[in-house]
């Protein structure tokens, strides 16, 4: 099977190379974007981020961003979601379309608050036992990234 749909990755201020690398890895295999945005908490040439992405690294197309508002000014026309623990809407409630972007905060903290009043529309959340802080970054981006090319067909 080919995957016919193309999306966009966005991680804001990503902390931990493995997760990054793990993502690249998963963006290779998708045929999707990776931007990276802001503060990296790690160095591009981390020897972590490198293992974790193994030989993907030359499969995807990486963008850097020194702010979301530079992101979002560029892609204007395109629709962005905003993964949160604070939303009570569901990602399988999303009719996502190809080009759109799906937007990650660090591992630590999460996306800040402004980002998510402010487009608390596009805010949406994995479910999860009451109790737990987060889900893993790299496993987030896998479940609502697949959900939009399940949603988009797989032929």
């Amino acid at each position: 099977m080919k995957i016919k749909a193309k999306f966009n990755i966005a991680l804001y201020e990503p902390e931990i190379p493995q997760n990054t690398g793990n993502i690249v890895r998963l963006c290779a295999c998708t045929g999707s974007n990776l931007f990276l945005i802001g503060k990296l908490g790690f160095s591009l040439a981390d020897k972590y981020l490198k293992r974790a992405g193994l030989d993907y690294w030359d499969n995807v197309e990486i963008i850097k961003c020194d702010t979301l508002d530079e992101l979002i000014s560029k892609y204007h026309n395109s629709t962005f979601y905003y993964l949160t623990t604070k939303s009570k809407n569901l990602y399988t409630s999303v009719n996502f379309k190809e080009g759109d972007f799906l937007v990650f905060g660090p591992e630590t903290r999460g996306l800040p608050e402004d980002i998510l009043l402010k487009n608390k529309d596009c805010a949406i959340t994995i479910p999860m036992q009451d109790g737990q802080r987060s889900l893993n970054l790299s496993n987030s981006v896998s479940i609502v990234l697949y959900e939009a090319i399940r949603q988009n067909g797989v032929y």
